[in-house]
């Protein structure tokens, strides 16, 4: 059975550390992260567990820098077959339209957005004109959630999907790292109904454990829910363990581990 980790990072070699520190310092486990960031440290964490594809990407902190780190993502792509791209945008780029055709003409799959860490709302006028161009053309990851700031808020999430009826979303972490409960209550229901709102169960097992995940991923639908590990800050190879031993059936298991992954990629994974 083909396993995709639905939610993964990866940096330029000469970076990776530092950027793994970074992202280390915003969550406040700098000293705890499982990973050193890179593509080859990816895939000798996660391919010997049985971990066929991963979903890649990296989020721009400035406007300057999305070109580069599209072309990487793509470049790293082309070099694993194991790796599903997912290109970046930021708030402050200036022809997103242009860059999006040619991240798509790179063979990326959809973009992903770090609200928080990029510092911007997550329905702010100039990603509400991003998601107009994205909208039934490419999916989006976007980070959701953070009980220390609004930005990723699941409240706003939902007002952009209920503007963009044909916007593809991931939101991760079960749709509200850290706010997993209220983030089922806002986005669930109608939202869910349309069959185009997705979320990843990345980086949640640490707070929730293995009996509410199983809850979550059950009340959210097991065509909804993806595996996904959030390398570098976590083991791949140690949560796609937390999920096996999460109680779910094996049909269940079939469709977190890859079949949703799948579908909301669009990527040829079996």
């Amino acid at each position: 059975m083909p396993i995709v980790d639905a939610h993964a990072h990866i940096y330029p070699d000469k970076i990776a550390a530092k950027a793994v520190s970074a992202v280390g310092q915003f969550y406040g486990m700098e000293q705890a992260m499982a990973g050193k960031g890179s593509p080859t440290d990816l895939l000798a964490c996660g391919t010997p567990a049985g971990i066929t594809h991963f979903v890649v990407h990296s989020v721009a902190t400035t406007a300057h820098s999305v070109p580069t780190i599209n072309d990487f993502i793509a470049s790293e792509c082309a070099a694993h077959p194991e790796f599903i791209g997912f290109g970046t945008m930021h708030p402050d780029f200036g022809d997103m339209e242009s860059e999006v055709e040619r991240a798509l003409s790179l063979g990326l799959r959809g973009f992903k957005l770090h609200p928080d860490v990029q510092g911007v709302d997550m329905d702010d006028p100039r990603l509400m004109d991003f998601y107009e161009i994205i909208a039934g053309r490419a999916p989006l990851v976007v980070h959701t959630g953070d009980y220390r700031h609004d930005h990723s808020s699941p409240r706003r999430l939902a007002r952009i999907l209920r503007a963009f009826p044909d916007l593809v979303v991931d939101a991760a972490h079960l749709g509200g790292w850290s706010v997993f409960d209220v983030a089922f209550d806002v986005l669930h229901e109608d939202l869910v109904r349309a069959e185009r709102l997705y979320v990843d169960a990345s980086s949640s097992f640490a707070w929730i454990g293995r009996r509410h995940m199983r809850e979550l991923i059950r009340l959210w639908g097991t065509d909804r829910v993806m595996f996904g590990s959030d390398y570098p800050m976590w083991d791949p190879a140690h949560e796609l363990g937390e999920m096996r031993r999460s109680g779910l059936s094996e049909g269940e298991l079939e469709r977190v581990l890859w079949r949703n992954a799948a579908a909301f990629t669009g990527a040829d994974v079996a």
